[in-house]
């Protein structure tokens, strides 16, 4: 869905519901007071009688029993004023917005939400992204038991300038988002690499993209034999993606993104265990943030060159599949003698990198369910960031912080370089269980070039079993919002 914006006085609206925010104390000003005016105090009443406490997380739905022209009223709770983070007024917007929803609410109205420091739109762009990503589902394969509560339309009613700007900025990031999570959340016989690379053509076009695809014949002619080697032991052929974005202006600076996109992973002839594989459909959310973020960029308008490079293939076991133990040669001349085929992530990316460096980009970040030794060090919603470049760590640090995605600034230790060594080969593509993260970067370290370069293990929050405050189970779309806010806070200097 798409939030709106529109001028017009709230005490009149007659929608399903109307959202207010209102802080600790449950002193009311402002549109709150107007409307406790209009419902002669029942409003205070129903605060004081919930012991309603206004922290952010906190919502409350009050019917208006036919006093205004709105059928409810829900309280978001906005937290206190000093110390008042984006991620909040994401979250308090993405609790009513729900709240409104499973009272059965179709139709919803908001009032403004509290202002960020001095920015108008900050406010309305996270608050829209929270609106946005809070009533999110993926019902495409849904036939029964199809959920009869949805929000249809849901407005902003301001008249200023900035709010309209802000909440065009945040429909397009969780727009983006949004994208990333249906291409994780569909089943791997419907999207594999040759229709994640059509997909991603319908978004270059859409979104006015150069878009090029490379097979497996160009792929092989290039020398990716990485690439060419995990998508083997597939009836279904590995493709590598390249979407770019041009700014309308002068550009001012390039920058790209890479994303793994194993479209599903059975650990090829090192078999996973058979519980949980369904999980890995999964396994192509760092390609799905690149896409999805990607899809954002025109409606940002920002001034920056933007590659979007996502290395597709399927692992699978089969007579022609890699075995442990083959050498396989890569874009870049280096060797890979390979100890298991479960640790393929590091192979495509390897081969995506050393093409991406060649483009001559100022920076690149790539981002890959890559290790379960991520998971394990900072559990599962903790992204594991790795840079050669302490500047870049530190920009995506600072945008992750903004949009409350979890992510810590991990070493990489020059004394682990050796175990990178192959016995019969350059390098080997995996080290063992100890300090497994490291070394899938360390690994991919070595396919950079010296290009400024960033490593977002997303292993751990790429998906979640369980619902959380701004997403269903399954696909979260984490990333997106991280990269795309890198580049405004760029933009913005």
């Amino acid at each position: 869905m798409q939030v709106e914006i529109q001028s017009g006085n709230l005490v009149e609206l007659a929608v399903d519901a109307l959202i207010l925010g209102v802080a600790p104390g449950r002193a009311l000003d402002g549109e709150a007071a107007a409307f406790d005016d209009r419902l002669h105090g029942a409003l205070k009443q129903a605060l004081d009688d919930n012991d309603f406490n206004g922290k952010v997380g906190s919502a409350l739905v009050i019917p208006t029993l036919g006093q205004i022209p709105a059928r409810r009223l829900v309280i978001t709770g906005i937290g206190d004023a000093q110390g008042r983070r984006a991620q909040d007024v994401t979250r308090a917007w993405g609790r009513a917005a729900r709240a409104a929803r499973d009272a059965g609410a179709h139709t919803v109205a908001s009032v403004a939400p509290p202002a960020i420091g001095e920015s108008v739109a900050e406010s309305f762009r996270v608050a829209t992204e929270g609106v946005v990503l809070a009533l999110y589902r993926f019902l495409a394969y849904r036939t029964v038991n199809l959920p009869d509560k949805e929000v249809d339309a849901f407005t902003f009613v301001d008249e200023r300038t900035e709010a309209r700007k802000g909440v065009e900025i945040g429909n397009a990031i969780a727009q983006g988002t949004c994208l990333a999570r249906d291409l994780g959340n569909m089943p791997a016989d419907v999207l594999y690499p040759e229709t994640l690379a059509l997909r991603a053509q319908e978004i270059a076009l859409a979104n006015d993209l150069s878009c090029v695809i490379y097979d497996r014949e160009a792929l092989e002619k290039m020398g990716a034999g990485a690439i060419v080697a995990v998508g083997k032991g597939s009836e279904r052929d590995p493709r590598l993606i390249h979407l770019t974005y041009k700014p309308r202006g002068e550009s001012r600076g390039t920058i790209a993104f890479v994303g793994k996109g194993i479209t599903f992973d059975t650990g090829g002839m090192s078999l996973k265990p058979g519980g949980g594989m369904e999980e890995m459909k999964f396994d192509m959310c760092g390609g799905a943030a690149v896409l999805g973020a990607m899809s954002a960029l025109p409606a940002l308008d920002l001034p920056y060159t933007v590659h979007g490079i996502v290395a597709g293939a399927e692992n699978m076991p089969s007579g022609t599949a890699y075995r442990p133990g083959d050498i396989r040669h890569t874009l870049n001349g280096k060797t890979i003698e390979i100890i298991s085929t479960d640790a393929e992530g590091r192979l495509v990316l390897a081969d995506a990198l050393t093409y991406t460096s060649r483009l001559g980009v100022d920076a690149m970040i790539d981002l890959a369910t890559l290790t379960g030794a991520s998971v394990v060090a900072l559990g599962d919603q903790g992204t594991s960031v790795f840079s050669s470049d302490d500047s870049l760590a530190g920009e995506i640090i600072d945008a992750a912080r903004w949009n409350a995605e979890l992510m810590w600034h991990m070493p990489l230790w020059e004394e682990y370089h050796g175990l990178l060594k192959g016995s019969y080969a350059d390098l080997r593509n995996s080290g063992g269980r100890p300090g497994g993260a490291i070394f899938a970067a360390m690994f991919l370290q070595e396919f950079t070039e010296d290009t400024p370069w960033a490593h977002l293990d997303i292993a751990g929050p790429a998906w979640s079993t369980k619902e959380t405050e701004l997403a269903p189970a399954g696909a979260s779309g984490h990333g997106v919002r991280t990269l795309l806010t890198l580049l405004m806070n760029r933009a913005a200097g």
